[in-house]
């Protein structure tokens, strides 16, 4: 009784700090909102054209995927924590020719070891139409089931990859100081939601 009594204390004291650890997690975005997730759609929109700015610049090149692309969604605060499990959760809006398509979540779960959490802007570029359109007739979208994502990398010159800039889905990773190389999006569920 005494053991079940200490795991239940344990098992407690993990989750309220994995809790204290998304509260405490500063947004990826550098508009109003910031410390917290988008709550509106003026907050969504504004700090979605703010992470792809920050793309922009940290990536020569992706500026004129995203303009050639069929669409793309950006997650400006995908916010996370874990003690010993894992979650992730943000709100995104896929744009379309400069124009606002609609809006999701997305939600990841991992197992781990670090306490704490974390924020970071994550950026899905559709080249391929038959990805997009994929994308858009599904009912709820998992990275690595659904479809294949190219992580965004480098070239030699700093720029986009010969291979990034030809998949038909790339990721692109943003934390607070700046692109994660190499950074994987695989298991994250992307749903419609309605804002």
């Amino acid at each position: 009784m005494v053991a079940i009594s200490h795991r239940s204390t344990w098992l407690a004291a993990a989750a309220v700090a994995a809790a204290l650890g998304i509260a405490g997690c500063s947004s990826t975005g550098q508009t109003q909102g910031k410390g917290s997730a988008p709550q509106t759609k003026e907050q969504l929109e504004s700090q979605s054209t703010a992470a792809l700015n920050r793309l922009y610049e940290a990536m020569p090149g992706t500026r004129e995927l995203v303009a050639k692309s069929r669409g793309v969604l950006v997650c400006p605060a995908v916010i996370g924590g874990s003690f010993v499990i894992g979650a992730e959760h943000g709100k995104c809006v896929l744009r379309a020719n400069g124009t606002t398509r609609g809006y999701y979540s997305t939600t990841a779960a991992s197992i781990g070891w670090q306490a704490g959490g974390a924020s970071k802007a994550v950026i899905y570029v559709f080249s391929s139409q038959d990805a997009y359109n994929k994308f858009l007739n599904s009912d709820g979208w998992s990275v690595g089931a659904d479809a294949n994502v190219a992580v965004g990398k480098a070239g030699a010159n700093g720029g986009i990859d010969t291979t990034t800039a030809n998949a038909p889905v790339s990721s692109y990773v943003l934390n607070n100081t700046g692109l994660e190389a190499g950074v994987s999006v695989n298991g994250s569920k992307i749903s419609k939601i309605s804002m």
